[in-house]
């Protein structure tokens, strides 16, 4: 069989030098054998590599491969300048008795088929065999490939047995050449070369360029279809890993520590065949509790990184050294990386074959519907189980190296210094209709934006019952934080209460559209409302959107009509109302009291603006009719309400003048001394002030006292109000002409918000507080209130 051009030579790569490729050994003429087969190509192939195996076991003792490079070796090995160091050497050579082993073994077994050949004879599971096995006991040979050239280099010591496996690869190219595909030796013989050409791609992994698949069995390629950075529950621990999913099966890597400049290593903790893989579990009966992390734990988190930042933004401008930056860039890692590891809690359980279950845990339901989606669409071209031998699996990590796609843990001390830092301020997003669907149905959407590196819901529309044509046209207002992206998902809602969902334990809703837009700076950039449409699978949304920059959004502007209660200071309203509180709090507190306390996300979740809008004219002519109109509402409305009216006080409750000390005090470490001097603070407020303060405060404490139903604990409403109690008011804002610009002024606001809701929280957290007795009888004998 002499040197010809064979399909898949390029897999070897440089293992395999072109130059060396000569015929196969003949087998010794006259012998019965060579006869009998010399008709046959199949034949003289079997017949050649018998006798080249019967020279190499009868040439190579086990000795003989020790002593020669061996000895040396080891005599070097304990000078000061050692070729090898005594775990390299071990590593090389322990493997030496298993090779010839495999080798004899093969031989062994082959031979006698050859001498009874025919046309029927099967060899194809002695070759299947062999190839697993010696690449199973070469596998160390990758981890040497980079030491140092010597007369006895451990690249020339491994590339000999790996030569052997070359050869072995164009010998089985020539068997499979001459057997037919109908012949039971076929699929077996292309596995086995399947295995070959691995093994060595893999030695190769290093000095070939990025490859976009991997050779399987029956010569089709493994092609990486998706990866992402993932959060894994693991026996209650979370854990950060990196997915592969391929065109056959679902990979989950650990990314090694790279340690003294080492190239990037992942290490394999488990795989699962498309072909076995299910989303739900039927033998589960109950779903294990995802263990939730504090909001306080998150926002004290998201302080942190805001004060790193706040801190490298300083540095950079005082021209300090680079070991400043470095170090403070490398705590703003480990922050984010915490954060990144703690904020998800959205499940998606994915099973094996043996109903063996594995949890991520994803803060987007956008994400974990893609990866569902992509999952289920490869898996109706995937028939089949099967299993990786280790070599295999390692092989396969090794490959993730070169094809993954996402290179980098998604933190934003990951960006380019010129990628966008993201908008910071508030986005108003109408959502207007839906259309392009085939049959009628109960819709939803809800709306999902980018900050501190990952996704959150933020709004949700409310369902429009029973239509091909839904028109919601419901105004959001959503807070951006470095955001970049938004996000809208389309869901079909479920009223059938009992059936819940296996799988992630949430209820049966199902999402029929999803798409995302980017946040460009450019075309939010004016005070007008910018009209766009979302393109979904089948359907489309109509969106209007308009951004506020956070430097603008500071401004209170008082109202210019003497009437009314928005804009009007508090101490006027009451006056000229006669009462302590303003009706217009009394009025929202007593709806929401009535028929709010139970509602999932009360304040939190945004109510349709027009609604807003016409409770906010209603109250502002001093409508009759306002408690009629409010009592046909959706209560998120009414809440909208009331949070629109504090936000547009002219002045915050908490006043311009106090609020530098109240940031001050929330500051201070000695409990002691922080509640005095909080107390005191709260207790200088003005009169109309303090009363409406204390009202509402007593109202969010019963609030939160459903925290079990409503969802909505002192955090989230200290979140929720901290900055519209107290935010200040600024006399010169306007919108400036980067809104992306100054990323500093981001961070500096994010450290204010914080302060903001601490406040709030620390007056939320408090049992009693200790009022002059004045102010008591005020409040609590006052018929107005």
């Amino acid at each position: 069989v002499g040197p010809r051009e064979r399909p898949g030579d390029e897999e070897v790569g440089s293992v395999w030098d072109p130059s060396q490729r000569g015929d196969l050994p003949q087998p010794p003429g006259g012998t019965a054998t060579g006869e009998r087969l010399e008709h046959t190509h199949t034949g003289l192939a079997m017949n050649a590599l018998c006798f080249t195996y019967t020279h190499s076991t009868n040439s190579l003792s086990i000795s003989h491969l020790f002593s020669q490079p061996m000895k040396p070796l080891k005599a070097a090995a304990t000078t000061s300048q050692p070729v090898l160091t005594i775990p390299q050497i071990e590593t090389i050579f322990f493997k030496v008795p298993e090779l010839y082993e495999v080798h004899k073994e093969f031989y062994d077994s082959l031979l006698p088929r050859v001498q009874q050949w025919s046309h029927h004879q099967r060899v194809g599971d002695l070759f299947q065999k062999q190839v697993r096995s010696e690449a199973r006991s070469l596998g160390c040979t990758p981890a040497l490939s980079h030491a140092a050239v010597s007369p006895f280099s451990p690249k020339a010591l491994l590339y000999k047995p790996v030569d052997r496996v070359t050869r072995s690869t164009l010998v089985l190219h020539d068997l499979l050449k001459h057997t037919p595909s109908s012949h039971p030796d076929h699929p077996l013989l292309q596995d086995a070369l399947r295995i070959s050409q691995n093994f060595l791609s893999s030695i190769n992994e290093e000095t070939t360029p990025r490859r976009q698949s991997m050779t399987v069995k029956k010569g089709e390629n493994r092609q990486l279809l998706k990866d992402s950075f993932m959060v894994e529950l693991v026996e209650g621990a979370r854990k950060l890993r990196h997915v592969f999913l391929f065109t056959d099966l679902l990979l989950c890597a650990k990314l090694k520590k790279q340690i003294g400049g080492k190239s990037q290593q992942y290490d394999s903790k488990w795989y699962i065949p498309l072909s076995d893989l299910t989303f739900q579990n039927a033998d589960e009966s109950e779903l294990l509790p995802i263990p939730q992390v504090p909001d306080e734990e998150l926002d004290a988190m998201k302080v942190k990184i805001s004060h790193i930042k706040s801190e490298i933004q300083r540095e950079k401008r005082a021209n300090k050294g680079s070991k400043v930056i470095d170090r403070l860039r490398k705590k703003l890692s480990e922050q984010e990386s915490l954060l990144l590891l703690t904020s998800p809690s959205m499940a998606l359980r994915v099973h094996n074959r043996n109903g063996k279950g594995y949890m991520f845990l994803m803060s987007s339901d956008y994400e974990r519907a893609e990866w569902k989606e992509t999952i289920r669409e490869q898996q109706k071209k995937c028939f089949k189980s099967f299993s990786l031998t280790s070599m295999e699996l390692q092989m396969l990590t090794n490959s993730c190296v070169k094809l993954q796609t996402v290179h980098h843990i998604p933190l934003t001390i990951n960006k380019e210094e010129d990628e966008s830092p993201g908008l910071h301020g508030f986005l108003n997003v109408i959502v207007h209709s839906a259309s392009g669907l085939k049959q009628s149905l109960n819709l939803y959407c809800t709306l999902e934006v980018d900050s501190f590196g990952y996704f959150a819901n933020k709004a949700k529309t409310r369902v429009y019952r029973y239509t091909t044509e839904p028109k919601w046209n419901e105004e959001f207002e959503i807070d951006l934080e470095s955001s970049q992206t938004l996000r809208l998902l389309c869901y079909e809602k479920s009223y059938n209460k009992t059936k819940q969902n296996k799988e992630d334990g949430d209820s049966t809703d199902r999402i029929i559209g999803k798409g995302q837009i980017p946040l460009d700076p450019q075309m939010l950039q004016g005070k007008d409302w910018q009209r766009t449409v979302i393109p979904m699978t089948g359907i489309e949304v109509k969106l209007s959107l308009k951004f506020t920059s956070r430097e603008f959004s500071l401004k209170r502007m008082p109202s210019r009509k003497p009437m009314g209660v928005f804009g009007i200071k508090i101490s006027t309203v009451t006056k000229r109302e006669h009462s302590k509180v303003p009706y217009i709090v009394r009025q929202c507190l007593e709806e929401i009291e009535r028929r709010g306390m139970e509602e999932v996300g009360i304040y939190r979740v945004s109510g349709v603006a027009t609604d807003i809008q016409a409770l906010k004219a209603a109250f502002d002519t001093n409508n009759k009719d306002v408690s009629v109109m409010m009592s046909e509402m959706d209560v998120n409305a009414i809440a909208g309400t009331l949070k629109l009216y504090f936000r547009e006080l002219p002045e915050p409750l908490f006043t311009d003048d106090l609020y530098p000390n109240f940031a001050g005090g929330i500051a201070l470490s000695d409990s002691v001394a922080k509640e005095s001097c909080m107390l005191n603070l709260l207790l200088s407020l003005p009169e109309p002030n303090l009363v409406t303060f204390l009202f509402l405060l007593d109202h969010l404490k019963r609030v939160a006292d459903k925290e079990s139903i409503n969802k909505m604990s002192l955090h989230n409403l200290a979140t929720v109000f901290g900055p519209t109690l107290l935010r200040p008011a600024e006399k010169d804002s306007k919108i400036p002409t980067n809104p992306t610009q100054p990323i500093s002024m981001g961070d500096s606001w994010s450290l204010e918000v914080m302060s903001q809701v601490q406040v709030l929280l620390y007056f939320l957290q408090l049992e009693t507080i200790p009022t002059p007795d004045s102010k008591r009888q005020s409040i609590l004998f006052s018929t107005e209130v």
